[in-house]
């Protein structure tokens, strides 16, 4: 039933971004060759890239941002206070749920899977192959880190 509801709010959040986009008369299209890369944002570990593709993360209103993870990357458990609607490109991301990072409780989720998580729920990420997510959320998107010693601002 869990799984149906954020599927349900997933489904419920795509349309709204639709409706949002149109009633603004935006129009965005871009192939993959017109992606354009650039460092990964600094609340999450060295080594991601990022790509906005529509709207500001940082921001009120839509986005769409990939981010591209190295093989061999992690980013520690966390939440975000909003809704997470994210969708594999390519690649595979190991989701555990849970504020510690037990990796034989992760799921593979292949490219093509999805997954949305609601506001606040703890999960952490890794990796074994370059990866690319698409998160197609509301802003302003953040993130926090259940071990504060974990958050990469406080290194940089």
């Amino acid at each position: 039933m869990k799984v149906a509801s954020l599927l349900a709010i997933g489904w419920i959040v795509s349309c709204g971004i639709a409706s949002f986009a149109s009633a603004e008369d935006a129009h965005t299209a871009i192939t993959p060759n017109e992606v354009k890369w650039g460092p990964g944002p600094k609340t999450l570990p060295t080594g991601a890239e990022a790509a906005v593709l529509f709207g500001d993360p940082t921001k009120e209103g839509p986005f769409a941002l990939r981010l591209k993870l190295p093989a061999g990357y992690a980013i520690p458990p966390h939440t975000h206070p909003g809704l997470e609607v994210d969708t594999v490109i390519s690649g595979t991301i190991n989701l555990g749920m849970g504020e510690t990072a037990d990796r034989s409780a992760a799921k593979a989720i292949p490219a093509g899977g999805f997954f949305a998580l609601p506001p606040g729920m703890a999960h952490f990420a890794y990796f074994d192959e370059e990866t690319v997510v698409q998160l197609t959320n509301i802003g302003p998107w953040s993130i926090k880190y259940i071990n504060p010693a974990d958050d990469p601002r406080k290194t940089q």
